[in-house]
């Protein structure tokens, strides 16, 4: 859902403190004026209000200190950045960053409860428009579904809430098995796909979540289930040592491909792996042939542009407005940077992605030749007339300087590096491969950028159709689907025959899991694709030690889950302990 479109309702709330929580329990919602929960009214209006209400939430209660969503983010085998942003969650050190850690648990419990709140006010509501109030309910069942399926990837058996606290719910909450939690995700999505408009309803409001949300992210949640289950099958990844020494030289590697056989996820055992891949393909393809509305992947050159964040390939995601300080989200920050009147960073900019996923790319796509920053200007090299380019191969090193690989000058820099800006390359992760998803903003000289973070997107849901079809044994079907998204990034197509040919249901696993590494780049997807597939500690520990950044990448047993918040550890009497390896 855009929090853009209904920005103003939202600053109501928070004026009127109609919902605001209590600084000492994040769950109690406490009416601080006059106007309550009770006044708020009986009608199509009043459900706009609670649907709001319940929509701020991702604003107001995670992404407004700029915790969420990088703690989604930062802890992955490709991501990567300066050692005081990543030492703590991105070098494994996860109670250490408990504000990110803790963030994620308490700003999701606060939306559940506030949803819990809402369901329970437009239930009772009798002056409204009955298909206005199921799919406003069918909204909110979608967000608690959205909720849970972040907590318990995260942090494993989670707790859940039917009632809210405010009507008397016990705080003390035991924490439910992981087949209990999926169970309540499947049927909220369920319930949601049935009674949510489509985008195609003439009563749709665009920038809201509609049935196909629902049933996309259903499909995604059943392929979580299935590769968590899968046992015995191997997946392959291109990773390895981040740097080779040779005296005092250090230069960057080239990844070589590593076959690791995955484990079962703790919890998921009982999951039957075709049956979930049965649905997650079922769901997967309602979506495309249309059943739950209209949507499509976008021209590359359309879909990252600030013009185009209500079109129908973004099925949730959240965009605010630029230059506020109350609704904003650190995006645009820490991957794009603010920039001043000459064009020069003056701060931020700081996460990227690593050598290694550079090199998963043909130059040819879109996703590297458009999708990379290939040249930048800090504001602290105007000194010297400096710049960084981006990566340090022969093509951009030539283009960039006019020295050839042996570092013999051949030529001049080519546009647009012939600015007369002396670009150059340094092994830090001051040049790492940035993203341009979030680039295209209203105003860069801003913190507060308008960058939208886009939750699920339709090109996920076309390769979670790819895989399922693959792990059902229909490899035609899944290297359809594969080039949809292929194609759009101008990017080899996949084929099961001649040259380069995907060989075995092992060729199209991995391709289709390192697409998704290559299309989701930067969306906080990396690290649960890595859980969910079995095989994160094998990519973490397979660079060996730290990356070209200096950042720590060993990982163990206790880094499969975050590590619950130790408030709610000590205060709730029904939680006993702490994820294994955790305090």
């Amino acid at each position: 859902m855009k929090i853009r479109k209904l920005y103003i309702t939202a600053l109501f709330l928070l004026a009127s403190g109609l919902l605001s929580t209590s600084c000492n329990d994040y769950l109690k919602e406490e009416p601080e004026s006059f106007i309550g929960p009770d006044q708020v009214g009986d009608s199509d209006a009043a459900i706009d209000i609670w649907i709001t209400g319940v929509y701020n939430r991702w604003i107001n209660s995670m992404f407004l200190y700029n915790q969420f969503p990088l703690v989604l983010e930062k802890d992955c085998d490709y991501t990567s950045g300066p050692d005081w942003s990543m030492s703590y969650l991105g070098a494994g050190n996860f109670q250490d960053s408990s504000s990110e850690c803790d963030v994620m648990w308490e700003g999701l419990y606060s939306l559940i409860e506030r949803a819990n709140l809402a369901i329970k006010y437009i239930k009772a509501m009798s002056n409204c428009t009955e298909d206005y109030r199921q799919n406003a309910l069918g909204e909110l069942y979608f967000q608690k579904a959205f909720a849970y399926f972040l907590l318990t990837r995260a942090y494993g058996e989670i707790l859940l809430w039917d009632t809210s606290i405010s009507d008397g719910a016990d705080q003390n909450q035991p924490r439910q098995s992981i087949p209990t939690v999926y169970s309540e995700i499947i049927k909220l999505l369920k319930e949601s796909a049935s009674i949510m408009y489509s985008r195609d309803n003439s009563k749709y409001s665009t920038g809201h979540v509609s049935a196909a949300s629902a049933a996309g992210l259903l499909a995604k949640v059943y392929a979580t289930m299935g590769s968590g289950s899968l046992s015995g099958a191997e997946m392959t990844i291109r990773t390895g040592a981040a740097t080779s020494t040779n005296g005092d030289d250090i230069t960057l590697t080239l990844p070589v491909s590593k076959t690791f056989t995955k484990d079962v996820v703790a919890g998921y055992e009982t999951f039957g792996t075709d049956s979930c891949y049965e649905n997650a393909a079922k769901w997967a393809k309602a979506v495309m042939d249309g059943d739950y509305g209209t949507y499509e992947l976008l021209p590359y050159s359309e879909l990252w542009s600030k013009d185009h964040n209500n079109d129908p390939e973004f099925m949730f995601s959240v965009q605010t407005i630029s230059n506020n300080s109350d609704y904003h989200v650190g995006v645009g920050l820490y991957y794009n940077g603010v920039y001043n009147a000459s064009g020069r960073i003056t701060t931020g900019h700081w996460l990227g992605n690593r050598y290694h996923w550079y090199c998963l790319f043909d130059s040819k796509d879109y996703r590297v030749a458009d999708g990379v920053q290939h040249r930048w200007v800090n504001e602290g090299q105007q000194d010297y007339n400096g710049g960084f380019y981006y990566p340090k191969n022969a093509e951009y090193t030539l283009k960039a300087t006019g020295y050839d690989s042996n570092g013999n000058k051949v030529a001049e820099p080519v546009s647009p590096y012939d600015d007369g800006i002396n670009y150059y390359y340094n092994l830090s992760y001051e040049c790492l491969a940035f993203t341009t998803k979030y680039s295209d903003v209203t105003d860069n000289t801003t913190q507060d950028q308008d960058a939208q973070w886009p939750f699920l997107r339709y090109a996920d849901v076309v390769l979670i159709y790819a895989e399922a079809e693959n792990e059902l044994g229909n490899a035609q079907l899944a290297i359809d689907a594969l080039n949809l998204v292929r194609s759009r990034s101008n990017a080899t197509l996949a084929t099961l025959t001649g040259d380069g040919a995907l060989t075995s249901q092992l060729d199209i696993r991995s391709t289709i899991f390192e697409e998704r590494a290559k299309e989701l780049a930067c969306e906080g997807d990396r690290r649960w694709d890595l859980i969910r597939w079995g095989v994160y500690l094998q990519a973490m520990n397979a660079i060996g030690g730290y990356d070209e950044s200096g950042i720590y990448k060993i990982r163990s047993s206790k880094h499969l889950l975050y590590p619950i918040p130790s408030d709610e550890v000590n205060t709730n009497t029904a939680i006993t302990s702490n994820n294994p390896g955790w305090n």
